[in-house]
């Protein structure tokens, strides 16, 4: 009987699962392996330096660089969990959102290897991957809370009654926080990605050395907007010669910075206060600002309000947490059939539920 039928299926339940996560959205060639929803076993991500030159990533070189890398991160993944492909109970994959060439290389695989073995597979939102990097660290977690995802390509602000039961409270209207960095960065020549970088540099700068925009920090809503905050910075730098840039870089990024992290923090008390609940989740790669994580914890210290955000590794892109919101998802009896495509514009939850 093939591993992939329904008795299997319901044997596969009863015991602990090992489950193989792939990520491949965007410019980090990932894979996991997975042990029961929080024993994580291995975790490998391969970034794609191939991109930098550019300032940004470019979809045609991440998918050729994801097929050449995708077999041997997996194949490191097995050896690091010393798992073998017949011991795994299930595969999770990103099927969205992200560059659809990315996608569909990492969703390609996945096929063939649930084929080739009989097990089940389950695509998976990156956005609820992001969300579970927290329940991977603080697995005892599983009260109502306010969700901040936060990256390059997403700020979004979720309700969470329940794991995987989510409602959404505002996005942003333009770029994203992370995109907003990795721009500033770019125009100042600091290279790509802009977020670690500027977050080093600024440590040594004043955030109150500039005063750039808080954008819709005046409006009940809880959408956030960070394209005037970048066009504010290039007016403010085309004024400066060459000199005084360098001479005041530090301020500067630091005072961009500070404007990116008091919106992001400002909006997210908002929603705590405004839904009654009192703990607040931060995931995606600028869940690891130091900035912005000193700020929650000045902003909270006085109030009856937890902040829980996952270690670095599991901030950015990595198929740790794919591997968890799938194993979630693969032990509720959820499966994914054959003909599933990948979905680069896809959505954690209807807006129009907001």
């Amino acid at each position: 009987m093939g591993r992939g039928t329904t008795s299997d299926l319901q044997h596969h339940q009863l015991k602990f699962m090992i489950v193989l996560g792939i990520e491949t959205s965007c410019d980090e060639t990932a894979a996991a392996i997975l042990k029961d929803e929080t024993d994580l076993l291995s975790n490998i991500v391969s970034s794609q330096a191939v991109h930098s030159p550019y300032g940004g990533v470019v979809p045609e070189l991440a998918s050729r660089a994801h097929m050449q890398l995708l077999l041997p991160v997996i194949e490191e993944a097995l050896k690091r969990a010393d798992v073998t492909l017949s011991e795994l109970d299930g595969i999770a994959v990103t099927r969205g959102p992200g560059l659809v060439g990315s996608l569909l290389v990492g969703l390609s695989t996945t096929k063939a290897l649930a084929v080739s073995l009989e097990i089940p597979f389950i695509g998976v939102n990156h956005l609820e991957g992001h969300i579970f990097s927290n329940y991977l660290e603080h697995p005892t977690f599983n009260d109502p809370a306010v969700c901040l995802i936060i990256s390059g390509g997403h700020t979004e602000l979720y309700s969470i009654r329940d794991k995987g039961e989510y409602t959404f409270l505002g996005r942003t209207r333009d770029d994203a926080a992370g995109e907003a960095f990795d721009k500033v960065a770019k125009m100042l020549g600091l290279g790509y990605p802009g977020g670690p970088i500027i977050d080093a540099l600024a440590q040594d700068g004043d955030p109150t050395y500039v005063h750039f925009p808080r954008a819709l920090l005046t409006h009940d809503s809880l959408d956030f907007s960070f394209s005037g905050l970048k066009t504010a910075v290039l007016t403010y730098v085309e004024a400066l010669h060459e000199g005084e840039i360098r001479e005041n870089l530090a301020h500067i990024v630091s005072s961009f910075q500070a404007a990116v992290v008091d919106v992001l923090v400002e909006k997210s008390l908002r929603a705590v206060e405004h839904l009654g609940v009192r703990r607040i989740l931060l995931a995606g790669g600028v869940a690891g600002n130091k900035a912005l994580r000193k700020k929650f914890k000045e902003k909270t210290s006085n109030k009856d309000i937890e902040v829980f955000y996952p270690s670095p590794i599991l901030c950015t892109d990595n198929a740790a947490m794919i591997a968890a919101a799938g194993s979630f998802r693969l032990k509720r009896g959820e499966r994914s059939s054959l003909d599933v495509n990948a979905a680069p514009g896809m959505r954690l939850i209807a807006e129009s539920q907001k």
